[in-house]
Formats: C-alpha cells, structure tokens, sequence
C-alpha cells in the first residue's frame, strides 16, 4: 500500500515493508559491485591503449620499405621497373616481392627480387619482370628480411 505524505514542496510516496520487499525482489542489487566494475574498465581501457600506442610505435618504424622509383612498360610481355629499398640496417639481407598489374587491376606477373647485404641505406635496384597480359604499372606487394 501506498501512502502520500507531504514533505516540501512535492509529495513523495511511502512504501510500505511488503512493497519494499517486492520492489528488491524485482530489482535485484548488481552482481558486480560499481566501483569494481568502474576498475576493470579501467584496467582494460589502460591496457589496451597500451598495447595500440606500442603497436603504431612498432609499425611506424619498418625494419625494410620499398616503393617503384620509375617503370617503362616495354611490351605486351615485359615491364621493366626500378625499385628503391630503404632499410634501417644495411646489413640485412632483404626480398621484395614486385607485382606487375593489368588495367583491371589484376596481377599478370610477379617477382621476388633478393636484394643482399650492402653499406649503402637505400639501394636501387633495376628489375624486368616478365608479363601474361600488358602491364600498365608494377607495385611492391611485400619487403621482408631474408
């Protein structure tokens, strides 16, 4: 049952012992108390920008890149390219792998070109690769130590 009493300005209900009962009965109190489930949140968003910081660190700094400085397509069957290799370490082998592609994007040949150990940072290195179908531009689908 309940009852209005005034207090103030507004009324508020009272409850009386079975309505509370029933009200605890349907609103059971959490499982998790708030100030631990306001931790592990805590904890996890802590880690996980952690772990995003550290992953864009890593990333940001290759250990080897490559990109195509120039390429001539010779013919239907042939597209020459010069690729330019910068590593971190000169003294680490690296293979890259040159892909020639299509107008539809579609790739008509592929090399993997070996590129050994040097003093030099950053390497030009001129490669033919051979095609199915005219190439319209070669790109560098990987680069990774050897």
């Amino acid at each position: 049952m309940v009852t209005m009493r005034p207090r103030g300005d507004s009324t508020r209900p009272e409850l009386s012992i079975a309505d509370r009962e029933r009200l605890a009965r349907r609103y059971p109190a959490p499982r998790l108390p708030r100030p631990a489930l306001i931790a592990i949140v805590a904890v996890v968003a802590a880690a996980s920008l952690t772990w995003l910081i550290w992953t864009g660190l890593i990333h940001a700094r290759p250990v080897v890149s490559a990109n195509v400085a120039a390429y001539t397509v010779v013919s239907d069957r042939r597209i020459d390219a010069t690729v330019t290799i910068d590593r971190t370490d000169p003294s680490v082998p690296v293979v890259c792998r040159v892909s020639a592609q299509a107008e539809d994007f579609q790739p008509v040949g592929e090399l993997n070109l070996p590129v050994e150990a040097t003093t030099d940072r950053v390497v030009n290195v001129d490669v033919s690769i051979t095609t199915l179908r005219r190439a319209t531009t070669a790109v560098i689908r990987e680069c990774s130590p050897a």
